[in-house]
């Protein structure tokens, strides 16, 4: 490790980290409060929404990427990070209720975070060295699964303990106080280059067979894996268990069983092949649904196996099937302009799963946990053919199947 490697790790582990804990109060502490509140399923689906700038920041991911390659990293950092802790003050201030104000701000959030990340991803594959890559992608990996803990169950034990505001506006200063090291750290590195590289383009991907590849197969790995998502914390909490414990529990699941499924699949794609692996975690998947749907009719689950289902598919299956699929796409992706190609696969996994989580909640509000689970096994299974053909090794990318730990950090996001 070269003098200057462990501040610029110690930055690029804050930034995933921040990004993480706004991605994990979200998309998983929210859900549980607004529920928590009495707040009724559909109107909990409607946090989906959310994920609408990490659906569409590939149309203004070629300019940033191009100010950022003009030495413009640290204003990119500071803006959008303040934007996202003033929103989150906010969001502390106005309440949960009415939820269309809180809507509102938490989105404006999520637009800053999505454009910070843009820049991030950028930043962390130009200026670490060869020799550094794995250290680099190892505190992402960390980085992206305690930050989503912390977003999800730190918020529930501060929540419950000591009220709305006082936890959120704690996620505020905790995102500040995370996002400082790559702010000093990207001033002191942050020069102009004096010849850019050709401007990244959104047509020249959409383009290319292997990025249509790429969609498709997203498309259809989200719809196997992230349907029922949304709703494991809001059906904890009807089954009876209380905000800090679902908290606890979700906040230690994700570290752990997060943190182990993505080095078990890192394993498991370098022994079986992705396409393996990916139709893996969805028949896991789908055993660990139809084990909650189970429970949801009948009701006779202990609660460990209860709680050992939502966390297994939730974080340990989960982090397995999405470094396969990011480590498909690591193939796929252009080395001229990987970041334009990667932010359209995860823009396709954004927008497949707002859609799928607005669905989920008007479903499971009108029908029951019992139907909406079984459906999602329904769904999950009936895409594992289309996955099988679209997954296989297409021309130029026709190696042996590998894994980058770079594939760790997307998956998480």
């Amino acid at each position: 490790m070269r003098r200057g490697g462990w501040p610029l790790l110690v930055s690029i582990g804050g930034i995933y980290t921040a990004q993480a804990v706004i991605g994990g109060l979200t998309w998983g502490g929210l859900p549980a409060v607004l529920r928590a509140q009495g707040l009724p399923l559909d109107q909990v689906g409607l946090l989906s929404l959310l994920i609408l700038p990490w659906a569409a920041k590939f149309l203004w991911s070629p300019w940033i990427e191009r100010y950022r390659q003009r030495g413009h990293m640290t204003g990119l950092v500071i803006a959008g990070h303040m934007i996202a802790v003033a929103g989150l003050a906010v969001a502390g201030a106005i309440g949960l209720v009415p939820l269309l104000p809180l809507l509102v701000v938490l989105g404006i959030v999520a637009f800053a975070t999505a454009t910070v990340d843009i820049a991030a991803d950028g930043y962390a594959v130009e200026n670490l060295r060869q020799t550094e890559v794995g250290w680099g992608n190892a505190v992402q990996v960390a980085g992206a699964y305690v930050g989503s803990a912390l977003g999800m169950g730190l918020l529930l034990v501060l929540v419950d303990l000591y009220g709305w505001t006082t936890g959120i506006w704690a996620m505020a200063a905790l995102v500040l106080l995370l996002a400082l090291p790559l702010i000093l750290h990207s001033r002191r590195i942050s020069v102009p280059p004096k010849h850019l590289p050709p401007a990244p383009k959104i047509r020249t991907a959409l383009a290319r067979p292997e990025v249509r590849q790429g969609l498709c197969l997203a498309a259809l790995f989200v719809i196997a894996q992230k349907t029922a998502m949304g709703l494991i914390g809001p059906f904890l909490i009807d089954n009876g268990f209380a905000l800090a414990t679902v908290g606890i529990l979700a906040g230690s699941g994700s570290i752990v069983l997060g943190i182990s499924g993505a080095v078990a699949g890192g394993a498991l794609v370098r022994i079986f092949g992705i396409r393996v692996v990916l139709c893996g975690a969805v028949v896991a998947q789908a055993l660990s649904l139809a084990l909650l749907a189970t429970h949801a009719a009948y009701h006779w689950l202990p609660e460990t196996v209860l709680i050992g289902g939502a966390l297994f598919s939730g974080s340990f299956v989960m982090s397995i099937g999405f470094v396969a699929l990011y480590a498909q796409f690591m193939r796929l992706a252009d080395a001229g302009q990987p970041g334009v190609d990667f932010t359209l696969f995860q823009c396709m996994d954004a927008s497949i799963s707002m859609a799928a989580g607005v669905l989920a909640g008007w479903i499971a509000h009108q029908f029951g946990y019992a139907v909406f689970f079984l459906m999602a096994v329904a769904l999950g299974l009936a895409t594992i053919p289309l996955i099988l053909r679209v997954a296989r090794p297409s021309g130029k990318n026709s190696a042996p199947d590998g894994h980058d730990a770079r594939s760790l950090h997307a998956s998480v996001k």
